[in-house]
């Protein structure tokens, strides 16, 4: 079995980073791409589609597991645990993945098991990568709007955590929430001037 897997969330400056892997159904939902090619509205549809037919998992690693770790650390540990939850989800299969981008956590991560390829641009080839990058940016997102009603005076509910003009300004203004990655230079600069 073919399990497809991207991450959201390794830029923003707050929040966690989110992956996904996802065994697609058949029939396999129709539309799926790269999340960021389809409209907000879209990806909640399919999102709805992938969480009631097919398998999936979703890992969270949060800010403060981040900036032990480092992002590319954090991000593999995410992948290796949103697999891992396929992997349970179906007992007896044998799993291979395609993952995201240039690396895969083979070799960066103690806990992974499975073969691994990697796809530049796969969330936009294969369909069960962009499943994940639906499931990855949707769950991210909701997260990240739910910080916002804790934390309102960082836009987090329009700029997802990332460093508009807004956040930053906001994070220069009234300095890091326990949210914010500190390991990320403009959090650690705010920081150092507190």
């Amino acid at each position: 079995m073919i399990a497809g897997i991207d991450e959201a969330g390794r830029g923003p400056l707050a929040g966690p980073v989110v992956a996904a892997a996802v065994v697609l159904c058949e029939p396999c939902p129709q539309g799926l791409d790269d999340s960021k090619k389809l409209s907000a509205r879209r990806r909640e549809e399919l999102e709805k589609v992938i969480r009631n037919t097919c398998a999936f998992g979703l890992a969270v690693v949060d800010a403060g597991e981040i900036d032990r770790l480092n992002i590319l650390a954090a991000t593999m540990l995410a992948m290796t645990r949103a697999v891992a939850l396929v992997e349970a989800q179906l007992p007896g299969a044998v799993l291979t993945t395609l993952i995201d981008g240039n690396i895969t956590p083979q070799g960066r991560c103690a806990q992974w098991r499975w073969p691994a390829r990697a796809i530049v641009g796969g969330d936009g080839l294969e369909p069960a990568i962009g499943a994940a990058s639906i499931l990855a940016k949707t769950w991210r997102d909701r997260i990240m709007i739910e910080a916002a009603a804790r934390y309102p005076l960082y836009g987090w509910e329009r700029n997802k955590g990332y460093g508009s003009k807004e956040h930053l300004e906001a994070l220069r203004q009234h300095g890091p929430t326990p949210l914010h990655r500190r390991s990320f230079a403009p959090v650690a600069q705010v920081e150092m001037q507190l």
